[in-house]
């Protein structure tokens, strides 16, 4: 199918309001979408499920399914694609801010560093939002389309449901991809800007960040897996920004552990929570002062047939959006160790916001 159809049939899905989601993984020329037929809410039960999941940030909350059974599947070559830099031109100033405000985020981060400093806490992730209102004439699949020209190594998607809303964003983690009984993870930390033709340097703050998170997925996954190979730290970017990454293969022990028990260990993972798992969760809901819904949750395929074998591939939802009529809702936080200083964590997430921003201006 051409991607001209492909769009045509999320058009027609978004004004019947029937639930759907488009997608492009990274460095890969195929579009793909899951066109469900009805607009009935499918919550995930187990994981055995097979389609496209979204699932929250808070894992008490039931993960959402577009169910491969109850929907049209298409996959379009990008080839065919027109530029689509020229389509949106709202500027800046025609535009209402609302912010989490840069005093009330430094707080809540000196907050996380005494609590770190005094407790068994060793890092927290704490995030904002940010809300944009004043977009009249731009629409979703626009959105996803800049995402899409602009981020080709991130996974990028517009997700949608009547009962729950519409999402976008161009993620650059990957919470786990399993093949069979193989699987792959990634530990990722640390952020900065990237600025061509400077060397990288890494403060200490960040190298401790990420050697926290690859111990403590390397740890958890040896009950359940074997074979555990963890690649060496390098940088990695994605699109502005570059971060400190580690690359983690396993084979699952099929007698003790299958995608459930995988997702359970993983999610949500020290660069979205913190560590330890139990103790940065429940700082983030006593302090954090809103609900992260989708954002530092997961989405993408799930247990789909391919070539005689079974395959998931899920991403943790960052750098994301949240479309509530005129209005874009953008989220973003960062990793809070003893050694961050509020004031550059603060600038750090104005730095990741820019991924969103650039879509929308």
């Amino acid at each position: 199918m051409g991607i001209e159809d492909v769009y045509t049939k999320i058009r027609e899905q978004e004004d019947r309001q029937y639930p759907f989601v488009i997608y492009r993984k990274a460095d890969s020329s195929e579009l793909n979408a899951f066109i469900q037929q009805n607009d009935h809410l499918y919550e995930i039960e187990d994981y055995s499920s097979s389609g496209f999941v979204f699932a929250p940030f808070d894992s008490s909350k039931k993960a959402i399914l577009i169910p491969f059974s109850h929907s049209d599947c298409f996959t379009a070559s990008l080839s065919d694609q027109v530029n689509v830099n020229h389509v949106i031109t709202v500027e800046r100033k025609n535009v209402f801010y609302e912010i989490n405000n840069e005093e009330t985020h430094i707080n809540l981060v000196k907050k996380g560093i005494e609590t770190i400093d005094n407790s068994v806490l060793r890092k927290v992730v704490l995030s904002r939002k940010e809300e944009i209102s004043g977009f009249t004439s731009i629409g979703s699949l626009q959105i996803f389309q800049k995402l899409i020209h602009n981020y080709p190594k991130a996974f990028v998607y517009y997700w949608y449901h009547p009962k729950i809303g519409t999402w976008l964003g161009a993620t650059p983690e990957t919470l786990l991809q399993i093949n069979n009984d193989q699987f792959t993870t990634m530990a990722l930390a640390g952020t900065q800007p990237y600025q061509m033709n400077n060397q990288v340097a890494w403060e200490s703050k960040e190298l401790e960040e990420q050697e926290m998170v690859t111990q403590f997925i390397l740890k958890e996954l040896s009950t359940i897996a074997q074979d555990i190979v963890s690649s060496k730290t390098y940088t990695h970017r994605a699109g502005t920004l570059l971060h400190l990454r580690t690359d983690i293969k396993a084979n699952l022990v099929s007698e003790r552990s299958g995608i459930q028990q995988v997702i359970n260990i993983l999610h949500p993972t020290p660069a979205v929570c913190g560590l330890p798992k139990e103790e940065a969760r429940s700082f983030i809901t006593q302090y954090e002062g809103y609900d992260r819904k989708f954002y530092t949750g997961f989405l993408g395929e799930l247990n789909l047939n391919r070539e005689d074998k079974v395959v998931s591939n899920l991403f943790v939802n960052l750098r994301c959006m949240e479309i509530e009529g005129n209005k874009a809702i953008l989220y973003v936080g960062g990793g809070i160790t003893k050694d961050s200083i509020p004031e550059k964590e603060w600038i750090e997430t104005v730095n990741k916001t820019e991924t969103m921003k650039k879509v929308l201006f």
